[in-house]
């Protein structure tokens, strides 16, 4: 194969653990003289060897999720790990389907990375970075805490509800839960930064679920929005109380138009 000069062809066998390691044999890579930032996660990744029916096949990246929460999930185990990181077990059946290492599960709408799997005992871990612990509400987790679950979606799955990228933009605290019927009306305070992101009638995503706002109220910086009888039952949101934190990710879509604006979009169509 011809290649430049600076192409350069390699052989190694990775050094972390088989736990994280996609993939058992010799594999050959082309380097390009880039140098590549590690993941901030892995410095708190285990080095212990993991069953071969664990390893993950391929490297396929998968972090695009849907808000819609397919299960609720039970925390084992949260704290430092043996090997110096930040593990969180979590118990779970639906997600665990066809999980391979390395997979993307949004907990609570945070996208992590599974670390560690066991389908027969119903369980998975993933890995805390500082950085995600103080931009998340998964610091106020503890063993018994219920969180939402989501698995990545797939080329064929169905979109039921927006784009959720699992990058939280921060966290909102609510300030009230009043019920109305059969339904619940949630108000989350959220920082100025935020808000101006959040419009009526637009998407949001709350611990990962997607989720209508109805209202802003921009004095009190708060919004609002409904969750219907069967929402209640799916999802984590009711089982908190006011005072607690919420995990946010705003609608991606305001954030690129907000970039064109700043940088002269609209005046540089007119000007062509």
């Amino acid at each position: 194969m011809a290649a430049s000069s600076s192409l350069t062809t390699i052989s190694r066998t990775p050094r972390i653990g088989a736990t994280h390691r996609f993939n058992n044999s010799q594999i050959t890579n082309v380097r390009f003289n880039l140098i590549a930032k590690p993941s901030p996660l892995r410095v708190f990744l285990p080095l212990t060897p993991k069953p071969k029916s664990h390893h993950r096949n391929n490297a396929k990246v998968q972090c695009l999720f849907t808000g819609i929460v397919e299960e609720m999930g039970t925390i084992k185990q949260l704290g430092m790990a043996s090997h110096g990181g930040f593990d969180m077990k979590v118990e779970a059946k639906t997600v665990l389907d066809g999980v391979n290492l390395g997979d993307s599960i949004a907990v609570n709408g945070t996208c992590l990375t599974v670390t560690e799997f066991d389908t027969k005992d119903s369980n998975f871990t993933v890995g805390l970075s500082p950085e995600t612990l103080r931009k998340t509400s998964l610091e106020e987790l503890e063993p018994g805490s219920l969180v939402n679950l989501e698995r990545a979606v797939t080329p064929t799955s169905r979109m039921g509800g927006h784009f959720v990228q699992g990058h939280v933009d921060g966290t909102g605290v609510i300030v009230s839960m009043d019920p109305e019927g059969d339904s619940l009306w949630v108000k989350v305070r959220a920082e100025k930064d935020l808000l101006k992101y959040v419009v009526p009638k637009g998407f949001i995503a709350v611990d990962g679920t997607s989720l209508t706002v109805v209202d802003v109220f921009d004095d009190e910086g708060c919004f609002n929005f409904m969750l219907v009888a069967y929402t209640q039952q799916k999802i984590v949101i009711p089982l908190k109380k006011v005072g607690q934190k919420v995990n946010l990710e705003v609608d991606i879509l305001g954030k690129y138009v907000e970039r064109l604006l700043s940088n002269g979009f609209v005046q540089s169509i007119a000007n062509s």
